[in-house]
């Protein structure tokens, strides 16, 4: 079996894919993670998380790596990681009440080979005041996840209901849809 590298710094998808049980390597991709004017946020998830996967691969042509990316879309524009509570807290403002899909995309690159699937997550987000958001923030502080809220945390207290395929790809790594890319690039997960 080809080595498997995961093309990411994002401790959320480290602890996704160990959970396949496959032994993987960790790099961090150097990509400027900036969304091209006028690109739409699903686009954006599926540019990124290739171009996560082929920078990596570039230097390892015979591993088979894995690169993911995730933008939230209110309404076609993209709500990016927050980084401070002030930023997380304008998008939670932003999100109170309302529907977002969070596009989580996944790329495998081995070589000239490279598939890319994306998976959305339909979020609709409970409509509570400031000074609720105001708790959570200063409890969970999410300021490194798209849309302030860490749903595999206390976030999830700040929903009304979620809808997807593959339950994971909220977290940040759609384990469904990569059990099937690497059962397309010969990977049986249940066999390693």
């Amino acid at each position: 079996m080809s080595r498997i590298v995961l093309a990411s710094t994002s401790p959320y998808r480290r602890q996704l894919l160990a959970r396949l049980r496959l032994q993987f390597a960790v790099v961090a991709p150097d990509i400027d993670e900036t969304p091209l004017r006028g690109e739409a946020p699903q686009a954006t998830a599926r540019r990124l998380a290739l171009a996560k996967a082929r920078a990596v691969a570039a230097g390892d042509r015979g591993s088979l790596v894995i690169g993911s990316d995730q933008v939230a879309d209110l309404d076609g524009r993209a709500l990016s990681k927050p980084g401070s509570h002030a930023a997380a807290l304008d998008q939670l403002r932003a999100l109170r009440g309302r529907s977002v899909v969070f596009h989580t995309a996944v790329a495998l690159v081995q070589g000239d080979r490279a598939d890319v699937a994306e998976v959305p997550t339909s979020v609709r987000f409970r409509a509570l005041d400031d000074a609720t958001l105001e708790r959570y923030l200063h409890a969970d502080t999410p300021y490194d996840c798209a849309g302030a809220a860490r749903v595999e945390s206390l976030g999830i207290a700040l929903l009304e209901h979620v809808r997807a395929d593959d339950p994971t790809a909220l977290i940040g790594l759609p384990l469904i849809c990569v059990t099937r890319l690497l059962g397309s690039f010969g990977v049986d997960v249940l066999a390693a």
